[in-house]
């Protein structure tokens, strides 16, 4: 699967974990050079605290478009190390 915004892809990996509808992309198969650390924080309650990540690809900034969580609770373990996309971004197989 690629993750992609504004014509350029920001992960690409054949290891996904589907949770809720959502593909999560392992942290290794991200393009470090697009992403920035966020602020922004949010709470799952049975996933954890979610951070999150803005792109800029091309002079454009897409802010908060990724999310991971640093410490997945017990139950979503499958997905430490893996980060997912929204606002935006489109994820193709």
């Amino acid at each position: 699967m690629k993750a992609i915004w504004n014509n350029t892809i920001l992960a690409e990996s054949d290891d996904i974990v589907v949770v809720e509808g959502n593909p999560y992309f392992p942290a290794e198969s991200l393009k470090k050079e697009y992403f920035k650390e966020s602020e922004t924080k949010s709470l799952c309650p049975w996933k954890g605290k979610a951070s999150y990540l803005s792109v800029t690809v091309n002079g454009k900034t897409n802010p908060d478009c990724a999310w991971y969580y640093p410490k997945p609770s017990f139950l979503a373990k499958k997905i430490k190390d893996r980060v997912a996309f929204w606002n935006g971004v489109e994820v193709t197989e």
